[in-house]
């Protein structure tokens, strides 16, 4: 079996981003960049005051306060620029509004007496006090926002002021889903003793569109090995990733490995050397990615996390396909056999300052309850034997897929 990094490089390391769209900013957020925003003007245009104020000469606060200024002009946010301001005077400015040529700092006016047109300062102000110079957060030409980056809401308004209307963004990749099995019924629907409401599908869909995803959920496939040939033909055309649930180990009735076969999918990989979630199918046909997950629904879960999300991540250029790590101190123990990476579900907990993980008392790969509670993934080493009370371990927050 692979370990999990071993498949997790070969799966990321055939992905290639799908093709890209142009959107408008303010739909741009949770999209990926497929271009360098570069600024095309310094940001920001101009030097202009950050406060309300009297824009000044530093240079004119010379020997001991305090100075007594005429206030000549006004200088107010998106309004004409005042004459060149002489020395000695002082001009009304407030906050966005332009330097007038010659001032180089600002005095607060809660920090100065106002007796009609003339101001009195009791303390000289600091050269650039209160000033936002031209250029101190993007020099014209500098590359804003990376291609790769996902945007957030920050970064959409980050675009909005480099003036750009529409962003060139991946395109969202197409996702089918297929469930198989005989037993399973949608929730709600009536079905006979021994049918169960199928939800490894909206688990998956659910994250799918979280990782930027559109989705499509196929029929239930029934554990006949020619309809599930057929379901999976059909589930490749217009998908840039196939994904089923069920059907991938070596029972009787598994179905779906066989069915990738026939339909032309050439398997790349199969099984990796993780707890739960082992019996993974991994491949390709033709650029369209195929993931064959496990049924259990702990199972289902953790494999789409671990290997669909960052997948979907990749196909659109993410420059961080990967949620990060964080090491943590783990409440609660284990014993287990060595021998395969292990993903704890856990919850998080705050305590002096710091984040403890408190493994979940139920960690059976076909509980759905787990993932319901989990908060995050407490990483164990293969070689590991015992996870101690009070150990530190990594974990991966599991709104980070």
């Amino acid at each position: 079996m692979l370990s999990y990094r071993e498949a997790l490089e070969r799966l990321l390391g055939s992905a290639r981003a799908v093709g890209a769209e142009r959107v408008s900013v303010d739909a741009s957020a949770g999209r990926v960049l497929a271009e360098d925003l570069v600024a095309r003007a310094p940001m920001p245009a101009f030097d202009h005051s950050s406060m309300d104020g009297y824009a000044v000469r530093a240079a004119d606060f010379r020997g001991q306060g305090p100075w007594e200024m005429p206030v000549e002009g006004e200088s107010a946010a998106g309004g004409e620029l005042p004459g060149e301001l002489r020395s000695g005077a002082t001009c009304r400015i407030f906050t966005g509004a332009r330097l007038p040529p010659g001032a180089d700092a600002v005095l607060l006016q809660e920090n100065v007496d106002r007796r009609g047109d003339v101001i009195v300062v009791r303390e000289a102000p600091a050269p650039a006090a209160w000033v936002r110079r031209r250029g101190a957060d993007l020099a014209e030409g500098a590359v804003a926002l990376a291609r790769g980056t996902r945007m957030t809401p920050g970064r959409a308004a980050l675009a909005a002021a480099l003036d750009r209307p529409f962003v060139l963004v991946a395109r969202r990749p197409v996702v089918t889903i297929l469930c198989s099995g005989d037993e399973l019924r949608a929730p709600g629907e009536p079905g006979p003793v021994g049918s169960i409401p199928e939800s490894n599908g909206i688990f998956v869909a659910a994250a799918a569109r979280e990782a930027g995803a559109m989705t499509r959920v196929g029929a239930f496939v029934p554990d006949e090995p020619a309809r599930a040939r057929d379901a999976v033909a059909e589930a490749l055309v217009g998908s840039d990733l196939v994904v089923t649930i069920g059907g991938v180990s070596v029972g009787d009735r598994d179905v779906m490995r066989p069915a990738f076969e026939a339909a032309g999918v050439a398997l790349d990989f199969w099984r990796v050397a993780i707890k739960p979630g082992k019996p993974i199918a991994v491949g390709r046909a033709g650029a369209v990615h195929v993931l064959g997950l496990p049924g259990n629904p702990a199972s289902a879960s953790l494999t789409w996390l671990l290997f669909g999300a960052p997948l979907v991540r990749a196909l659109q250029g993410d420059a961080s396909p990967l949620p990060p790590r964080t090491r943590v101190q783990v409440s609660g123990s284990i014993t287990r056999s060595p021998g395969r990476e292990e993903f704890l579900r856990a919850q998080l907990e705050p305590d002096a300052g710091r984040v403890r993980a408190r493994i979940l008392p139920n960690q059976a790969s076909g509980a759905v309850t787990s993932f319901a509670e989990a908060e995050a993934l407490v990483v164990v080493p293969a070689d590991l034997g015992r996870v101690e009370d009070g150990s530190e371990l990594e974990a991966i927050r599991i709104d980070a897929f």
